[in-house]
């Protein structure tokens, strides 16, 4: 099996940094140690209420960083117009609502059709791979295929938080959308409230290609470190391949 790639999220970096209102932590340092760690991707979500990632911090991060930044997007004329500017190697279209504390489910693809054809088509133009941020249903990844983008990011947010039989019922759906995806020529990634304790069975499931983890790392790199709470995830997504 080929090894799962770790895109680290360092949105809550900057949630720190912002709730101090002073200038550290500073995110992009700690994409760079996440990169050091062994990080593959690093992921960063730029809200439009900008509640933690700032513009400035996407503009470092699209000119220091030596391994692929993904940018997580609402499906704005906004977002997409900041993309196209600093032309990230991943956008990744995702909802968005303003009173949420953090993304609450898949995108509606099917609902969008029209809204993402265009920006699925200009981000491709531009030569940035577009992934939909989609729950594990048939319909949403046959959406994705149609609209022409590469990737779809599975929502494991659900799966995270249940327990017992309804998360092995969740699991399977998981697993059998990424199959589905796969088959069909997609590139297909998972992530949402994944964490040590829970992402073996995520990373076990043979068609995925890439985990995006934030909170559950920078959660944990307050007692052990950055560095080591990246390869402590690392090493549990490679065990469990």
């Amino acid at each position: 099996m080929s090894k799962l790639r770790l895109g680290v999220n360092i949105d809550h970096v900057a949630t720190v940094r912002n709730a101090r209102g002073a200038p550290y932590p500073d995110p992009v340092r700690a994409a760079l140690i996440a990169a050091e760690a062994g990080a593959d991707g690093i992921t960063a979500h730029l809200r439009e209420d900008r509640r933690h990632i700032t513009d400035g911090d996407i503009a470092r991060l699209a000119a220091g960083l030596a391994i692929p930044l993904n940018l997580e997007m609402a499906a704005t004329d906004e977002m997409l117009a900041i993309a196209l500017a600093h032309r990230p190697h991943a956008a990744c279209i995702v909802p968005e609502k303003r009173e949420e504390r953090t993304t609450e489910g898949g995108l509606d693809a099917a609902g969008q059709y029209e809204r993402l054809a265009p920006m699925v088509r200009a981000l491709s133009a531009a030569g940035v791979r577009v992934s939909l941020f989609i729950e594990p249903a048939p319909a949403q990844i046959e959406v994705a295929l149609a609209l022409g983008a590469p990737v779809v990011e599975l929502h494991t947010g659900r799966y995270a938080e249940l327990a017992g039989a309804a998360q092995a019922e969740e699991l399977k759906r998981l697993s059998d959308a990424a199959a589905f995806g796969a088959k069909n020529g997609l590139e297909v990634h998972a992530g949402h409230g994944l964490t040590l304790d829970n992402v073996a069975p995520i990373a076990a499931i043979p068609q995925l290609k890439e985990l995006n983890i934030g909170h559950s790392i920078i959660a944990d790199a307050i007692f052990v470190g950055l560095a080591d709470a990246v390869r402590r995830m690392r090493a549990a997504m490679d065990a469990a391949r």
